[in-house]
Formats: structure tokens, C-alpha cells, sequence
């Protein structure tokens, strides 16, 4: 049975996003870092990469100690963010979001019972991923960064 799920690619940037905000160091981090750290496909991650750096979430610095690093600080950058910057604005069914400026994004829409529940959990969620930023996840994070600031510079 079909479910509504976050993408595995929204998945594995917001984990991505995650791990460049739970650095203390603001240091740049390869993708091979990343992807090591977070249990992410370093192929598809690169891909990932691309997304966030053209939508303004993450900058790219080259050379030998180059890497990437997020452009904002982790309390300036929220789910809703790095969501859209792989998927585009997220709509939960056609009805809701950016299709529902036209009446006729559905047969029904001029009738639907339902119309109100997909419009308030649009906005529920919406919330939701507009006011959680990367910060608010870091502050719950149970592993202590002094971990992995220490194993990414040993290792």
C-alpha cells in the first residue's frame, strides 16, 4: 500500500544539511566525509550537492582543503528550504499548494468534501517545515559534536 513519504534524495540532503550544521569547526567537508558519516550513496549525494549549492543552501570551495559548507548559519536555514531546493514546493495532493491557484486542478475541486483537510494539513505541515531549522535538530542530536568534529579530524 502506497504511502506518503519523503523522497529518499530529501532524505539524504536534509541529512547532508544536517551534518554540515553539526560541524563546529564551519571546516569544508568532502563528499566522500558526508557520505561516510551519514550512510549516503556518495554518487547520489554529489548529485544532491549540486541541488543545495545552486539553491543557496551550500557553497562549494575548491582546492586541497576544500569542501563544502553551508552559506547560512544552521538557525537560517530550515527544512522548508532544503525540501524545495531537491523537490520544488510540496504540495501533499493537487488541490493544495502551488496547483490550487486554478480551479480546475481537479474534477472535484469545486465540490470536494475534502477540500478542507488536505488544505489544513497542508498547512500543518508547511509550518512545520518552514519553523524547524537545522539548528532545532541539532539542539535534540544526542551525539556530542566534540565526536565527530574529533573522528573527522583524525580520520
Amino acid at each position: 500500500m502506497p504511502i506518503m513519504q519523503v523522497s529518499r534524495k530529501v532524505d539524504y540532503a536534509l541529512r547532508a544539511a544536517i551534518y554540515l550544521a553539526y560541524r563546529n569547526d564551519r571546516r569544508p567537508c568532502s563528499v566522500a566525509e558526508i557520505a561516510t558519516r551519514e550512510a549516503i550513496p556518495k554518487k547520489f549525494l554529489e548529485k544532491i550537492i549540486q541541488d543545495l549549492i545552486h539553491s543557496g543552501i551550500v557553497r562549494s570551495t575548491r582546492g586541497a582543503q576544500g569542501g563544502y559548507t553551508l552559506t547560512r548559519e544552521p538557525e537560517a536555514v530550515t527544512f522548508k528550504d532544503v525540501i524545495e531546493a531537491i523537490e520544488g514546493p510540496v504540495a501533499l495532493n493537487v488541490c493544495v499548494g502551488d496547483a490550487a491557484a486554478t480551479l480546475d486542478c481537479c474534477a472535484q475541486s469545486s465540490h470536494c468534501s475534502m477540500l478542507w483537510v488536505w488544505q489544513e494539513a497542508q498547512k500543518r505541515v508547511m509550518d512545520v517545515f518552514a519553523t524547524t531549522t537545522l539548528a532545532d535538530v541539532l539542539q535534540k542530536r544526542a551525539t556530542p559534536s566534540v565526536e565527530i568534529v574529533a573522528d573527522a579530524a583524525t580520520g
